[in-house]
């Protein structure tokens, strides 16, 4: 979308020809609604069909979406890389946790990492100076490259039950780039915990305990607030009254003497919701088995989940699960995630996908529907990873180099399920490659001597989808149970044939449901643009959506 600011307010339906040239859309299916400018903000807005049937559109999907916006000191459309920028941002959920409703009696409480205060001094005694009272309370980050600090703390503690409706990082200034994520975990009421801070996952397991996440952010997210029915429940004697707070730090410049107090703040309300939710975490067994071969244009790794064995470890019966949210996560080597969901050997739907997944925006995005999983149920992680600027094997690990291949799903009502993850028999794709391993460690270790090829990368992908899959599940109360399970085939969901290319096509899957937390923004109050403003030429190249605010340009030129 392409327009002029002066006298007349002009736009146009364009898309990028070579990395400088622009072209006019043979078909205008983007409608210029308003443009303001003020002191600060130049602001569009358009609207767009979610598929307009021209080829040299992008449909609107669930997928990150990369907006690419240029600026100029005229009305000239052109491209200047000196004057471009790019944001990720998810088109399909623009309602923000700021703009909801809060309950009256809204009561905040912090969960974050301060390390335990010295014994205080005599009385009349100065603090060392070296050793001021706000770095006593502080947590130093190590200087090394990947850091996974872990520390237990106790929930709000109230007299009855209240629901937790919302959560949002709380990042010290200056270190956000050193925080790559904040996951809280409920700890059940029998663990032994210990205390201070230490290792997630180092010499003492104790700061391995607890494994059911409530919450989570990780770089790009925001806050979030959870649907009007559901919130997390504490206060009553079945709830946690405890919780781990895990940071992943990632110093890759090995800065020493940071201190840092980051965390997660969570907004309670007595006004108590209908449901109490819950987290399931399922996808690929993160260590040690994963791996990803170097130099590989595609590679799919699967993690498998069996729901039969929940009613078992839960004690209890298990209701059907209703997923509203969910959170994806990779490293950098990540391109895309879905969950797909089976029911006696058929495949039933896609949970949630993402097939432009940036890792700059990991965020919890709501489903456009609720979507029912039944105990007995299969439910398939599938991540597709690119190592073209990687000459050396890529492990499964905490650091931010290894990677990752993670669903959250945000669920009620809740369970005691934590977890359902797998991973494959790796000795039998060590054999598949021609190499010796008679258990898994060997198994592993015989991945460094392949010589990596397009041709032995795609035997090892297949090796893998083809190999039986271990399947782990754990509970709040760390009670693990193994099975095993194959790779289902995914069938890719078809779309219609999409012939005109004038005023769009509307499909089932396109349509918003109801309930579906979105609702036309109005334009922020800006004064109108005025003659007497430096001209502004704009470009922004993305998949536009239905009547609401896309971006805003800084107009600083």
């Amino acid at each position: 979308m392409g327009f002029e600011m002066g006298e007349v307010e002009q736009g146009q339906d364009q898309h990028v020809v070579d990395e400088d040239t622009l072209e006019e859309d043979g078909s205008q299916d983007a409608e210029l609604q308003g443009l303001t400018e003020d002191a600060v903000y130049t602001t569009m807005r358009f609207s767009r069909p979610f598929r307009s049937c021209d080829p040299q559109d992008q449909d609107i999907t669930s997928d990150t979406v990369r907006v690419l916006a240029a600026y100029g000191p005229d009305d000239t459309l052109k491209l200047d890389r000196e004057r471009m920028f790019v944001k990720s941002i998810f088109l399909l959920q623009i309602i923000h946790p700021d703009d909801l409703d809060a309950p009256e009696d809204a009561i905040i409480h912090d969960l974050e990492i301060t390390d335990c205060a010295p014994s205080p001094p005599s009385l009349g005694a100065p603090l060392p100076p070296t050793q001021p009272l706000w770095v006593l309370l502080q947590f130093l980050i190590p200087e090394d490259d990947t850091t996974y600090a872990c520390t237990f703390l106790p929930l709000p503690i109230v007299s009855k039950k209240h629901h937790i409706y919302k959560f949002e990082p709380k990042l010290e200034p200056h270190n956000e780039t050193m925080v790559h994520h904040i996951l809280v975990y409920a700890c059940g009421n029998a663990s032994a915990l210990p205390t201070g801070i230490s290792d997630c996952y180092g010499a003492d397991p104790a700061f391995s305990l607890c494994s059911q996440v409530i919450v989570g952010w990780a770089v790009g997210g925001t806050s979030y607030q959870f649907p009007d029915d559901v919130g997390i429940s504490i206060g009553t004697p079945l709830d946690p009254q405890w919780i781990r707070l895990e940071i992943h730090y990632s110093n890759f410049h090995n800065l020493p003497g940071v201190y840092d107090s980051s965390g997660i703040r969570v907004y309670y309300t007595a006004k108590l919701r209908k449901y109490d939710m819950g987290v399931l975490q399922l996808g690929f067994f993160t260590f040690p088995i994963h791996f990803i071969p170097p130099g590989a244009e595609s590679f799919m790794s699967y993690g498998l989940c069996k729901t039969d064995k929940f009613e078992e470890m839960n004690g209890a019966p298990v209701l059907d699960i209703q997923v509203y949210g969910y959170l994806l996560h990779t490293h950098l080597a990540g391109r895309a995630l879905q969950a797909v969901q089976y029911r006696n050997g058929t495949q039933l739907q896609t949970i949630c996908k993402d097939d432009s997944y940036d890792f700059n925006l990991q965020e919890t995005r709501d489903l456009p529907y609720r979507m029912v999983i039944k105990p007995g149920d299969e439910l398939l992680v599938e991540c597709h990873y690119q190592t073209l600027d990687r000459d050396f094997l890529t492990f499964g690990g905490p650091s931010t180099i290894n990677e990752m291949c993670l669903i959250f799903l945000f669920y009620y009502p809740r369970n005691n399920i934590s977890s359902c993850m797998g991973y494959p028999d790796i000795i039998y794709v060590a054999h598949e490659l021609g190499e010796e391993a008679s258990d898994s460690m060997e198994g592993m270790m015989a991945m460094n001597n392949v010589e990596w090829t397009p041709e032995s990368i795609k035997k090892a992908e297949k090796a893998c989808k083809e190999a039986q899959q271990t399947v782990i599940i754990k509970t709040i109360d760390e009670l693990v149970e193994n099975t095993t399970g194959w790779i289902p085939e995914i069938v890719p969901t078809p779309r219609g044939p999409c012939l005109e290319s004038s005023g769009g096509k509307v499909e089932p899957e396109d349509q918003t449901p109801a309930g579906f937390r979105a609702a036309p923004m109005a334009l922020s109050v800006s004064s109108a643009a005025t003659p007497s403003r430096l001209p502004l030429a704009a470009f922004l190249l993305g998949q536009g959506t239905l009547s609401w605010l896309l971006a805003t340009l800084q107009a600083g030129v």
